[in-house]
């Protein structure tokens, strides 16, 4: 059978199953389709759709291409998700959410239930709890955002905001940690808002509850929470540039482990409380099984921006040395020759703490609880976290706030020279 004649045959089992296809004759549908990961309950899809990758998932209530074509290779589609326009690329999308017109959502991307965004949003290794929306004409490419509890009361990215995530010396160990995963995914945090025509300077973390206005530039960490950015200082200094020469080398290190850190307890939430939420017979599964290997490859992702750093620390030493004429810090030479030195010993830190659980004895006692709530809930995955009272949802966060910490304390205790006092 050709490639024509075997596309033509998936497409004609999808209108049988009962997907509704207006111009079928105007739908492209790889001959890698699997039928059985497509739904035939109340899905459709428009004009100009193209669809491929034998991973493609798409659930009951899915609508592709209302406002113009899309395309979707190898995603992962929940119920009722609307992607209205553009191109999905190896990325997952929980019940609900969705994309406006001229999308382009790239690889390793998760978008959590409600989590939404408007016309022409790029993203590319970026994960959104639920809720989380953007507005219009937006750039967010290494980050985490959280924050929220309902469709009305979420965090939210104004329309023209940009995440500047590639540095002059051209390394992406930029990740920016909006809200958090330990409280985030309680749902039941103030939400964060970013102001539109603004932008993150990566890597920078911000706190539950903070606003920044329209039009500030975000350049360093907002922690302090409840408390708003109204504008950001006209740069008006200059000095000279040396590419290759990093001199914020532990707050790079600081900034990467926190976010892998996070990014691990959020797949550690994924493999023991989701696991039991989403659990709807083999589309379910599969849902699942994409969402976590978005997160297995944003890890991996992370390892490698931030290995790749490690190995420009003897260049950078180099630089240093000329720049200060002799006249170098041994203390910050050292600092950079042990961070290159201990990489190895780093990663596999970062890649042995994926078998972490937390404290056994909380996380017992957090399941425990999640039981409970889950059967009064019907197993509805908000609905079980939201109906989590104050202490309940505690108990849970600090299990996975355990995971964060053990792993920022591994890394630290391998990398003495940035933390002993001199």
């Amino acid at each position: 059978m050709t490639k024509n004649s075997k596309s033509k045959n998936i497409l004609n089992q999808l209108l049988d199953k009962g997907v509704r296809i207006p111009c079928p004759e105007s739908v492209e549908i790889g001959p890698d389709i699997d039928p059985e990961r497509v739904s035939g309950d109340d899905v459709t899809i428009y004009s100009g759709c193209k669809i491929f990758g034998q991973k493609t998932l798409i659930m009951s209530g899915v609508e592709l291409g209302y406002e113009a074509p899309v395309t979707v290779h190898n995603c992962q589609l929940g119920k009722k998700v609307k992607l209205k326009g553009g191109f999905f690329y190896e990325s997952c999308f929980l019940e609900g959410s969705g994309m406006g017109s001229g999308a382009q959502i790239r690889e390793a991307c998760l978008l959590e239930e409600g989590a939404k965004g408007a016309h022409t949003v790029g993203l590319k290794q970026t994960i959104l709890l639920p809720f989380v929306t953007l507005g219009s004409l937006i750039n967010f490419c290494d980050c985490l955002m959280s924050g929220g509890t309902d469709e009305k009361n979420h965090s939210e990215v104004g329309s023209s905001y940009i995440h500047f995530n590639y540095t002059p010396n051209q390394d992406k160990a930029t990740p920016s940690l909006i809200g958090d995963v330990p409280k985030g995914v309680m749902i039941n945090q103030r939400p964060i808002f970013l102001g539109g025509q603004g932008g993150l300077v990566g890597p920078v973390r911000i706190d539950f509850g903070n606003v920044v206005a329209a039009g500030a530039i975000v350049r360093k960490d907002i922690l302090k929470e409840d408390t708003i950015l109204l504008g950001s200082p006209t740069l008006t200094k200059s000095r000279p540039f040396h590419p290759g020469l990093y001199n914020n080398v532990k707050r790079i290190i600081d900034l990467n482990t926190g976010y892998i850190a996070n990014l691990i307890a959020l797949r550690r939430w994924y493999l023991d409380v989701r696991s039991g939420l989403m659990n709807q017979g083999p589309m379910g599964n599969a849902l699942l099984e994409g969402a976590l290997e978005k997160l297995d490859k944003a890890i991996q992702e992370r390892l490698k921006r931030l290995g790749a750093v490690a190995g420009r620390m003897p260049r950078s030493i180099e630089i240093y040395k000329e720049v200060t004429s002799g006249n170098s810090n041994k203390a910050l030479i050292q600092r950079k020759k042990e961070f290159s030195e201990k990489w190895p010993e780093l990663e596999q830190v970062f890649k042995d703490s994926l078998a972490w659980e937390g404290d056994s004895s909380q996380k017992d006692r957090f399941l425990s609880t999640l039981e409970k709530t889950s059967r009064a809930k019907g197993e509805n995955y908000v609905d079980t976290i939201k109906g989590l009272d104050e202490n309940e949802a505690l108990a849970g966060t600090i299990w996975l706030q355990d995971i964060v910490d053990k792993i920022t304390e591994h890394i630290w205790k391998l990398l003495p020279g940035f933390t002993e006092k001199r």
